[in-house]
């Protein structure tokens, strides 16, 4: 029942959704692996997850055996509280051929007829997947990570000129889609500058240089270079901080107050 004694004021604190971005083999699953009482749901062709002292289901082949992981949460006593998808990038072609198996088509192309029919298809199992886990986050309290890789894109800026940017790897429509349904966007990096050299015949080229001596960083506001950012608490985070769960958490609980 809704009434005046309903209102509540003031910031609340709610299980994040987050997605985690970063290149390969720098320490994304390692990162997820820290929060509070982590479950992993490692996708075909991700074996990251396998080195890790984690709480994991076996390896998801089919979108239907996902549908079966996130039910048996839902359904089933438990006490884990943060569901991990490793990874978006290994999901999506999962998705696909869900996709193509129920429409009886050859390639995701080939849904329907063509004409991008096939990937607003998709996108319908991308919006089940965070349908399934805003239910856990309301029924169980438990905090969301979706895992993705990137890829570098040339991005076409209307007011600057063209440069090439980190982006989700994944279908632009369900990027697009995760990106509005998340509470928090991290990209995890090395940090690098590039240094001049001269190459002959007054010719330049760059060298990229380590600036951070190996440290893993967690980038958390938006750069011309990748996605980032946040609402609320996960909005006023620094710029970087170390890679680290319980870093991260301290950030978080700072900006909150």
């Amino acid at each position: 029942m809704i009434n005046l004694q309903s209102i509540t004021q003031g910031a609340q604190l709610r299980a994040p959704r987050m997605i985690l971005l970063g290149v390969e083999k720098i320490g994304k699953s390692t990162f997820a692996a820290g929060a509070h009482k982590p479950i992993f749901l490692p996708i075909r062709q991700e074996e990251g997850v396998d080195s890790l002292d984690a709480a994991k289901f076996p390896t998801l082949q089919t979108f239907a055996e996902v549908r079966d992981a996130l039910g048996s949460l839902a359904k089933e006593d438990h006490d884990f509280k943060t569901v991990v998808i490793d990874s978006a990038s290994a999901l999506e072609p999962v998705i696909y051929s869900d996709v193509c198996q129920t429409e009886k088509a050859t390639s995701i192309e080939k849904v329907g007829g063509g004409y991008g029919k096939g990937y607003t298809e998709a996108l319908s199992r991308w919006r089940e997947l965070m349908q399934a886990l805003d239910y856990l986050r309301e029924a169980k309290g438990m905090a969301s990570i979706i895992i993705g890789h990137v890829k570098v894109k040339r991005f076409d800026d209307p007011l600057n000129e063209s440069y090439d940017q980190f982006q989700f790897d994944v279908n632009d429509k369900a990027s697009a889609a995760m990106f509005r349904w998340a509470d928090f966007i991290g990209f995890a990096n090395t940090k690098t500058f590039v240094k001049k050299e001269q190459s002959g015949f007054g010719a330049e080229k760059g060298k990229a240089i380590d600036a951070g001596a190996g440290q893993r960083y967690l980038f958390c506001q938006k750069s011309p270079a990748f996605p980032a950012g946040g609402r609320g608490p996960y909005g006023t985070l620094p710029n970087d901080i170390p890679l680290d769960w319980a870093t991260f958490s301290e950030a978080v609980a700072s900006g909150s107050k």
